[in-house]
């Protein structure tokens, strides 16, 4: 099953859970009705009310512009507005300078672990050479259950025990990628934002470790989020943001409750790419993010 048919498949629900669903609102006029009732679905679907009212007045304003007449030319056009808002800066993994890095940070609960699990076996299905980090020392069991799924995937794991200092566990990870000439180190790292200072403190320390331990790496920082938690997300990742940093997102849960509609809302609000989306809950349930098939899917 491709993109577009699992991101159709994990969006049903959103599709059934807007009161006006946009096959309803696409068959009728374009008149002021037409517009009340978009910005009302898109809000439904969890864009969240700045976004939905920036993209209802962009179609009001090429409709008029474009001179389009009818419900069906305005889909295609509001499909053409969220892919533009969608596509923001590199969807693609840097991995220019090996071994790269990338840091997973997120909430407990958000799919940190499981999206590493999920990512290691789809980049060595790709032919890549990847290595677990289990920086995370804070959460019980947190290095086991990365075990598991470092076994599920075929990859080496490096760990320590818990309570170790993470920037330990990620410059032994840095020193093994390096002697096993590893593409990709993929680094789980504690789930807390109640203190900022002390989230800010431990990412400034391990990315200290890798600038020593592989100077001119390519590095990542992904900010994992339960696509279910809705505009509650959005606060989540503006403050990752402010703390740590963002080159992308991967949203996780788009198969459960979540309306797709936050996808765009991140897009638009942070700035930073997409990545990835977690349709399912098998291995191969992540998939890298594809803007036109996903507008395709959301309306």
């Amino acid at each position: 099953m491709g993109f577009f048919e699992k991101i159709k498949q994990g969006l049903t629900r959103t599709r059934e859970n807007i009161g006006h669903s946009f096959d309803q609102l696409f068959a009728g006029e374009l008149d002021d009705d037409f517009y009340d009732i978009l910005e009302e679905t898109l809000i439904l679907s969890d864009m969240g009310v700045d976004t939905a009212l920036e993209v209802s007045g962009e179609l009001r304003k090429r409709t008029k512009a474009e001179k389009i007449k009818t419900a069906a030319e305005a889909r295609e056009c509001l499909k053409s507005i969220l892919v533009e808002i969608l596509t923001v800066g590199n969807g693609e993994l840097n991995m220019e300078n090996r071994p790269a890095v990338c840091l997973f940070i997120g909430v407990n609960g958000g799919g940190k672990t499981t999206t590493i699990g999920k990512l290691a076996a789809r980049m060595k299905g790709e032919g890549h050479k990847v290595l677990l980090c289990a920086g995370d020392t804070f959460r019980a069991a947190a290095a086991d259950q990365l075990e598991i799924w470092s076994q599920r995937a075929g990859v080496d794991l490096v760990r320590q025990g818990e309570g170790a200092d993470p920037a330990a566990v990620v410059f032994d990870a840095c020193t093994a990628a390096k002697a096993r000439k590893n593409d990709m180190v993929l680094v789980d790292t504690a789930g807390r934002l109640h203190n900022k200072q002390n989230l800010m403190n431990e990412l400034n320390k391990i990315s200290r470790v890798i600038d020593r331990e592989l100077p001119g790496a390519s590095r990542e920082t992904l900010l994992v989020l339960d696509a279910t938690t809705g505009q509650n997300g959005l606060i989540q990742a503006r403050q990752f943001k402010e703390s740590a940093g963002l080159s992308g997102v991967v949203l996780t849960k788009l198969d459960g409750t979540a309306k797709g509609g936050i996808v765009v809302a991140i897009a638009r609000e942070l700035g930073v790419p997409v990545k990835f989306i977690g349709v399912g809950e098998g291995i191969d349930d992540l998939m890298p993010f594809e803007p036109e098939a996903f507008a395709e899917a959301l309306l």
